[in-house]
């Protein structure tokens, strides 16, 4: 569509545009002496008018020869050729406004002819000046539609990420469980039949979230704990677990299986290292318009910190980068026997539909 004429701003721009070049041939015929001013704009402003949108159909010839694949001869030919047919029916029209106002003004008929030079240059020179901005419009659009194009890819690139680290996430955690089970069939099986149901039952509510980009955290605290169970039945009284999430957090939005592989290294690289077992604390505040998460566990100190360059941590780094950029960050400390992972990312709420 006419870049013009789809929106009502840019036509009333475009028209308020005319008002100093209507102005401007009103004082170049007025000025020579031999028009008065009265008659020279009961001419011009209707004139001028109809021209304004005799010039938006510069657009079209200006579409068709776009400056990247003609060369100058071609687009000067095109373009003026245009002008000196489109300022000869506007002289022509003017003729006829003149024997409509020959009545009222005496003589402004035979006067008109010794204006009808300018007039058709003017002609000419407004319409090369419609084909410029035509242009320039045709830069604009074509520039907005790079950038769309630019930042579809964008989106598209960072999705496909997003879906190869979320991919990662389920088979590294399989992985273990599997590990764990194995060991558990040779000890008791009735406790490795039951890991077995519980892994299952983590593994299917796990499968809703292959297409969520974000989900509340209550939802992400759910899988959590289906995981923990399955964690419990493999440590016995070995390990606690502590919540303390508050209810505003519930709501708000994070990324499906962001948190699992890091309740599972507090887990492998803290809880299993300990003989007599620990405790994994889960937290969730709101801090400002940022959203902080936890996971704090025991773990012993004089153990080789394989955890900094674990899959796991290392996942979760990308995905927050990937996804929030430098508004996110993922900070880890060690303080005795505790050893933490505090998440701060954009506290986006879930919204709720009517």
């Amino acid at each position: 569509m006419h870049p013009i004429l789809a929106r009502s701003g840019r036509l009333g721009l475009y028209l308020l545009g005319w008002i100093p070049l209507t102005g401007l041939l009103v004082l170049l015929l007025a000025g020579s002496g031999k028009w008065g001013w009265i008659e020279t704009l009961a001419l011009v402003a209707p004139l001028c008018l109809l021209y304004a949108f005799v010039c938006l159909s510069a657009w079209y010839p200006v579409r068709a020869t776009p400056v990247q694949r003609f060369g100058l001869v071609r687009l000067a030919t095109t373009h003026l050729s245009a002008a000196l047919l489109v300022s000869a029916l506007w002289v022509v029209t003017g003729m006829g406004g003149v024997r409509v106002l020959t009545p009222v003004f005496k003589d402004f008929d035979r006067r008109f002819t010794d204006q009808i030079p300018l007039l058709f240059g003017t002609g000419v020179l407004l319409y090369l000046l419609s084909v410029a901005l035509h242009y320039a419009l045709l830069a604009l659009e074509g520039s907005r539609q790079a950038e769309k194009r630019e930042a579809e890819a964008r989106i598209l690139a960072r999705d496909a990420e997003l879906n190869a680290l979320k991919a990662q996430v389920n088979p590294h955690f399989l992985f273990n469980s599997l590990n764990s089970i194995s060991a558990l069939t040779s000890v008791d099986a009735a406790r490795a039949r039951e890991m077995c149901i519980l892994l299952s039952e983590f593994l299917r509510s796990t499968l809703g979230l292959g297409e969520k980009a974000l989900v509340p955290l209550e939802e992400e605290m759910a899988l959590i704990r289906s995981f923990l169970a399955v964690e419990k039945v493999r440590f016995g009284s070995r390990l606690m677990v502590e919540e303390h999430i508050e209810d505003q957090c519930n709501a708000m939005l994070v990324p499906p299986l962001l948190l699992q592989p890091l309740v599972e290294n507090a887990i492998t690289h803290g809880i299993a290292n300990l003989l007599e077992g620990g405790s994994i604390r889960l937290e969730a505040r709101r801090a400002g318009d940022m959203l902080v998460i936890l996971i704090e566990n025991s773990f012993d100190p004089d153990s080789v910190p394989s955890r900094r360059n674990g899959l796991g941590l290392a996942n979760v780094r990308k995905r927050l980068d990937v996804r929030y950029g430098v508004d996110a960050r993922l900070e880890q400390r060690a303080a005795g026997e505790r050893y933490s992972v505090e998440l701060s990312l954009p506290a986006e709420k879930q919204v709720v539909e009517a």
